[in-house]
This record gives structure tokens, C-alpha cells and sequence, in this order.
């Protein structure tokens, strides 16, 4: 990876690991979001 430690590559990692988890997470909520108001949407008609 181009760090000077692997100590250094290992503290990016983890840190890439938690920043794609809260990605995901919102995404997720997003999602869910859509979903329900798309239900809602659909049972006004």
C-alpha cells in the first residue's frame, strides 16, 4: 500500500473499514426511506 509500517496500513484500513460501514449504513436508511414513502405513494390511489 505504500505506508512506511505496517502499523500505519493496518490504522487506514480500519479506518476505510468504518467510513464504508456508516456508507452503507445511510444507504441502507435512504433505501428504507424510499420504500416506505413509495408504499405510502401507493396505497393513497
Amino acid at each position: 500500500m505504500g505506508h512506511s509500517t505496517t502499523r500505519a496500513a493496518l490504522i487506514y484500513l480500519h479506518t476505510e473499514s468504518e467510513r464504508d460501514r456508516k456508507i452503507a449504513d445511510g444507504m441502507g436508511r435512504l433505501a428504507e426511506e424510499a420504500l416506505k414513502n413509495e408504499d405510502q405513494q401507493g396505497s393513497g390511489t
